[in-house]
């Protein structure tokens, strides 16, 4: 038996083997010379690769050879790349849970949390390009579970409503998290920022569109706020503020009918 009463060893087994090293399941390998090669350096080793590279850059061999190892000597402490993946994505996400500022409303702890999830897919490109393979089972991905839910603790909620809105929430931030990173990634390479606002193509689309084709969209593009050459710049949309508010007035929209009793 394992030290929580009725779990076996067996349902321990029945992790991958990323998720066992995650949570120090599996004994270190011993062979090889001692200090110079460990699961942490591995994992480091990849995460810099990937920074730098992308993740199509990240092979066992290629992690071998930047730490002058060979292939197989990888292998005894990781047992493939998709465990290596899992072991890259749990480390991305060894964050400190940011201090809540005191009085602040669960609006806000939760328009942080969503802030610190881009945050990190902002600082590792390549997070969201590993798919999903599944719920997080690993222990700082937990916690970025966790977290909300406690600011969830004692709102009028359902437990499957709970996990519902931090998946909402999290789904929010995996979206956005991919556009600023597209958006970083192209500045990176020498984009002209006025492309993201379409503000260089306003003139264009005028010359091209017609109200007959676009009805709808032809008269947001004429005025200039389909690409915000409109020159109201103080009125632009906050598109992200505007999304997350959102998302919260119908969480508060749901706990104001289940204050007034109804379901």
């Amino acid at each position: 038996m394992s030290g929580n009463d009725g779990i076996s060893d067996d349902s321990l087994e029945s992790l991958p083997h990323g998720a066992q090293i995650a949570w120090g399941l599996v004994k270190p390998s011993t062979r090889g010379p001692k200090g110079e090669l460990s699961v942490d350096k591995i994992v480091e080793a990849a995460i810099g690769i990937a920074d730098r590279e992308g993740l199509s850059a990240v092979s066992m061999n290629r992690v071998a050879s930047s730490l002058g190892f060979t292939t197989m000597s990888l292998y005894r402490y990781i047992k493939s790349k998709d465990d290596l993946l899992l072991l890259m994505m749990e480390a991305a996400c060894d964050l400190p849970i940011p201090e809540e500022p005191e009085g602040a409303g669960w609006r806000d702890r939760l328009k942080a949390y969503v802030g610190l999830c881009i945050e990190v897919m902002r600082k590792h490109g390549w997070f969201t390009d590993i798919p999903i393979q599944g719920v997080p089972i690993t222990p700082n991905n937990l916690k970025l579970v966790d977290w909300p839910l406690r600011v969830l603790r004692d709102l009028p909620l359902t437990d499957y409503e709970k996990m519902s809105t931090v998946l909402l929430l999290s789904g929010y931030s995996r979206f956005y998290g991919v556009l600023m990173r597209d958006m970083d990634r192209a500045m990176s390479a020498g984009a002209d920022p006025d492309s993201f606002s379409g503000e260089k193509y306003g003139a264009a689309l005028r010359l091209l569109m017609t109200p007959e084709r676009y009805p709808d969209l032809y008269p947001l593009v004429e005025r200039g706020v389909y690409t915000e050459d409109d020159g109201n710049k103080d009125e632009a949309q906050d598109d992200f503020s505007f999304g997350l508010d959102r998302i919260l007035d119908g969480i508060e929209a749901l706990l104001a009918r289940r204050s007034s009793g109804e379901k």
